[in-house]
């Protein structure tokens, strides 16, 4: 830690905390409102037909088309934001939001209904792209629990949305609904651009819109045929060729995938175990979670005369499930302790066991309202667990330049996991019913079936969880002497590597025990367990070791924006942060020992170095050199040729030197890890003029300059004084004009020389004695016979 440079440890803290707090709401509040989309029409659903005078299997299409719409838009705006900015997509999304709300809004037709649902579908990227926000400039210490209430954002405001819904339907003109929504979109678009900043995080390259349309029309067919399954019938053949024509483009388009350059979607990244794993156990949650949103309501509002409904109104339900969402919320930051504590794996299987446990209580009270109210509470806090768990497993397995594509195809699994949840549930429903007033309603022994099917997907999620590679979480000690485990590098574009996820190294008996679903049943009840605090052997974790400092660049700049990561020695994630406007950063170290810490920033030279943590706080300043480079050639101007041995002289706006170099034999010469902004590229080589020149040095990659020199003219001679050469001669070159251009002294060699001349008539004068001076004192009258005699020193 030579350069290592001391500062109070406590500067920049300040303002970091209320600035992460204000981004951390407002991503929070965009997601919420954009999640509000999913239950925004269902209390006018039945009413649909009549206000829009279509029949009711053509206005079902207002659902159906924010759906499809929805699973479009996820990955494509996740893979544009990796590329073009993060912010700016989110921005994009709540702007479609906007349109398709204030569309809806002036509809009276079907078509307009769809058109404008369908734009507000488009606005599912939100949540995705907030959360790879928040990983980009949130400080480590809050980056979990911002994390864990942006993901739960998806469930927190389809929960609240009901009641808010049905409240305004039952009050005023249906169109108010979409009028709300539109406001609300306002007020998010507002926020965004004035409290959260652009990340800094970008691939860059070109859009795969071949891979989009591939993937829009294959997950197209396949939500359409389950979306519709149901009133085309399961059997018929516009369903099955849905199915069908599915799985054939999907298999074309995943094999596409894999030969393009630049891919909508990483299928090498999403093959890696934790994010294949992780998007599975989100499948099956997002499949266990349907009955809580989709049945309780209609069990509520089944008549009492049944036996088993409640005889609510929706608005009512909507009251029922409304603290669904206050748990999910408050679940949130203790989703985040759990992960910090034993691990994200932990935390969805502790989600995946509370949702079971929740549908298995609503099997046995399904009696008074006071009960469903208790098992939905029980089985939001499940889903926020879960769901505040699955975007730290996956940005714990990918590149940062990655998370929001990442993050949008994890949000995709969980919406395919409910969309066929809900098919599932209509038919199973629809096969159990019961006759009441002449009509058939789903019966109880209904209801109870899609409650055990709920719970038995949330237990396939646990035991899918379990062979998610485990983790080090951030609260485990890390020894000084632990030994170093092999990290896997992968070649990335143009060559550059780059280090990815290390490899489960679990033991062989722990492979088995995932293998079988009761012991890993019993493992996770056991890990559960181990998160009570004093319960483990080593007892409650013990407080971190904070290292903080600042990130700089060239002349001391602060570096905003910069990753800071602290990993230990085997190659573990153990804290991460994101320097502020001043360059600050805070990272905390499990405790004393030996770690590496990790700073990058764009345009800079990533730096690992080696910490030694100790009792007190470490201070650790790091110094990020330049990424980009000046390559060029330096030629003449009569002919092209090289000019080799030039002398090339970069220096900054200050007149600072930042390099020196000389041409090859080519004329080419190169300067790497340039900090990008403006330059100044002096060129000089004898028998021409010198060349300076203004340069701007990219924010990535190489900037090429080509440089042609004029060739210059050179006059030498010797002065000679009784036919040996005079010494001390004074030598004046006068051009055509009669302008002074140089002067030169010949030495004891007689010699003189000018060089860089132009081309052009030009005087050259020789004077051949030094000169004399010698006192005259006038009083008054001429001075006659005052003789000086020239002579050189060793005359």
């Amino acid at each position: 830690m030579s350069h290592a440079q001391p500062r109070s440890a406590e500067a920049g803290e300040g303002s970091a905390a209320p600035r992460a707090d204000l981004v951390v709401a407002v991503l929070a509040f965009g997601g919420i409102v954009v999640s509000l989309m999913q239950t925004l029409v269902i209390p006018i659903v039945p009413e649909l037909p009549k206000l829009l005078d279509a029949p009711a299997s053509d206005t079902a299409w207002a659902v159906t088309a924010t759906l499809l719409a929805a699973a479009v838009a996820t990955p494509v705006m996740g893979r544009l934001g990796d590329m073009h900015g993060k912010r700016r997509m989110l921005l994009v999304s709540l702007l479609m939001l906007i349109a398709g709300s204030v569309t809806a809004a002036l509809s009276d037709g079907l078509v307009p209904m769809i058109v404008g649902r369908a734009l507000q579908g488009l606005a599912s990227g939100v949540i995705p792209l907030g959360i790879s926000i928040m990983r980009d400039e949130l400080p480590a210490e809050r980056l979990g629990s911002a994390t864990a209430l942006m993901s739960a954002s998806l469930g927190i405001g389809g929960a609240l949305g009901l009641p808010a819904a049905a409240l305004i339907a039952d009050h005023f003109d249906w169109h108010t609904l979409f009028w709300t929504s539109a406001a609300l979109g306002v007020v998010a678009a507002v926020l965004v651009p004035v409290f959260v900043p652009e990340s800094k995080v970008r691939t860059g390259g070109r859009f795969d819109l071949v891979g989009a349309l591939g993937m829009a029309a294959g997950l197209v067919c396949l939500l359409l045929a389950i979306s519709k399954g149901a009133d085309w019938g399961w059997g018929s053949g516009t369903t099955l060729g849905l199915f069908a024509a599915a799985v054939v483009v999907l298999l074309l388009w995943g094999v596409f995938e894999l030969r393009v350059r630049e891919p909508l979607v990483d299928l090498r990244t999403t093959a890696r175990r934790q994010v294949l794993v992780t998007n599975l156990a989100s499948m099956a949650f997002g499949f266990s979670m349907f009955a809580m949103s989709l049945v309780l309501p209609q069990l509520l509002q089944l008549p009492e005369a049944t036996g088993y409904g409640l005889g609510r109104s929706l608005l009512a339900a909507g009251l029922v499930m409304a603290p669904t969402g206050l748990v999910m919320m408050a679940t949130a930051p203790l989703s985040a302790l759990v992960s910090k504590a034993r691990g994200p794996k932990v935390t969805l299987m502790l989600g995946a066991v509370i949702v079971a446990a929740g549908y298995g209580l609503n099997i046995v009270l399904m009696d008074e309202v006071w009960e469903l109210v208790l098992v939905s509470c029980v089985i939001g806090a499940g889903i926020g667990f879960a769901y505040g768990a699955m975007p730290a497993l996956i940005m714990g397995a990918v590149d940062p330049s990655e998370t929001a594509a990442a993050n949008s195809l994890n949000t995709l699994m969980r919406s395919i996991g409910t969309s066929t949840a809900g098919a599932v549930a209509g038919v199973l429903l629809a096969q159990m019913t019961t006759t009441f007033g002449g009509a058939a309603l789903p019966s109880e022994n209904g209801f109870k079936v899609v409650m055990a099917v709920g719970a038995g997907a949330a237990l396939l999620a646990l035991v899918v969880a379990a062979f998610i590679p485990r983790q080090r979480p951030a609260g485990t000690a890390t020894s000084a002497a632990e030994p170093a485990s092999p990290v896997p590098v992968e070649a990335g574009p143009g060559g550059a590597e780059q280090i990815v996820a290390a490899p489960d190294l679990a033991a062989p008996d722990e492979r088995v025990v995932g293998a079988a679903v009761a012991v890993p049943l019993a493992r996770a009840v056991a890990e559960l367990v181990a998160v009570v605090p004093g319960l483990t052997d080593g007892g409650p974790a013990g407080g971190g070791h904070p290292v903080r400092g600042q990130v700089r660049g060239a002349e001391s700049v602060p570096v905003d924006g910069a990753a800071v990561t602290l990993i230990s020695l085997g190659g573990r994630q153990l804290s991460r942060a994101v320097a502020g406007p001043d360059g600050s950063y805070a990272v905390e170290a499990p405790g004393e020992g030996t770690y590496v810490l990790i700073a990058s920033a764009d345009g800079h030279q990533p730096q690992a170095t080696t910490v030694v943590v100790g009792a007190t706080p470490v201070t650790y300043d790091v110094l990020l050199s330049g990424t980009s480079g000046l390559v060029g050639t330096v030629r003449s101007v009569e002919g092209g040729a090289p000019v080799a041995g030039a002398v090339v002289i970069l220096t900054d706006v200050r007149g600072d030197v930042l390099a020196t170099t000389q041409t090859e034999g080519t004329g080419g010469f190169s300067v790497a890890e340039l900090v990008p902004g403006p330059v100044t590229l002096a060129v000089s080589s004898p028998k021409h003029r010198p060349l300076a020149l203004p340069v701007e040095i990219g924010a990535t990659g190489v900037t090429r300059v080509d440089v042609e020199l004029r060739p210059g003219a050179l006059v030498r001679g010797t002065i000679r004084g009784a036919g040996a050469p005079l010494a001390d001669a004074l030598v004046t070159l006068v051009d055509a004009a009669g302008n002074v251009v140089a002067t030169a002294t010949t030495g004891s060699d007689g010699a003189y020389a000018f060089s860089d001349l132009d081309g052009g008539q030009y005087t050259v004068i020789a004077t051949g004695y030094p000169p004399r001076a010698t006192g005259i004192r006038l009083g008054g009258g001429d001075v006659d016979d005052h003789d000086i005699e020239l002579a050189h020193a060793g005359d």
